[in-house]
């Protein structure tokens, strides 16, 4: 009888989705959605730090973002794209986002132009969460752990070089990419 108890317990677990926390948290989302990565640099006064970057180029990997990520590696992050510039209202949610980050607004030659802490949502409704803007005009935004910027003093006027991706598209067109 105890043996026919826990094997339904397992049987409802395994129904009802339970399962281990994975333990690589990357690996987790692998299979969810792919992001293409690139290397962004960041010059200071004295030196240049480098980041690894998951690349949000498509409405739907912008949309996803680092949703439902445990940690974000000190060197790490996202750098949302777009093929046209972003009105300054236009701007990002921390929906069903668990850790806390910072997102800089960056124009189209890679300018840091307004630079914004964000707050996990702890609602379970989508409506309930804020809406971060830059309040500027921005081409691309980049999203860290919280406090990177001012630990590393980095900040509005700042550059982020991202290399091939401030090419024009016609250019990008020309060489086969």
């Amino acid at each position: 009888m105890e043996l026919r108890s826990f094997l339904t317990l397992v049987l409802a677990c395994l129904a009802a989705g339970c399962a281990a926390e994975p333990a690589d948290d990357a690996s987790a989302y692998e299979h969810v959605m792919s992001f293409d990565t690139a290397h962004v640099r960041l010059p200071r006064q004295r030196d240049t730090l480098h980041l690894r970057v998951e690349l949000a180029t498509s409405t739907a990997q912008r949309s996803m973002g680092l949703m439902e990520r445990r940690s974000l590696a000190d060197t790490a992050g996202m750098l949302f794209v777009y093929d046209s510039v972003q009105p300054g209202d236009a701007g990002f949610w921390m929906y069903r986002t668990r850790i806390p980050l910072e997102i800089a607004f960056l124009d189209s030659a890679g300018v840091i132009r307004a630079v914004r802490s964000m707050v996990p949502c702890p609602t379970d409704v989508a409506e309930g969460c804020p809406t971060y803007a830059g309040d500027v005009p921005y081409r691309f935004a980049l999203e860290v752990n919280s406090g990177f910027f001012a630990r590393n003093g980095l900040g509005v006027g700042n550059s982020v070089l991202i290399g091939d991706l401030l090419r024009p598209a016609a250019d990008s067109a020309r060489s086969g990419r």
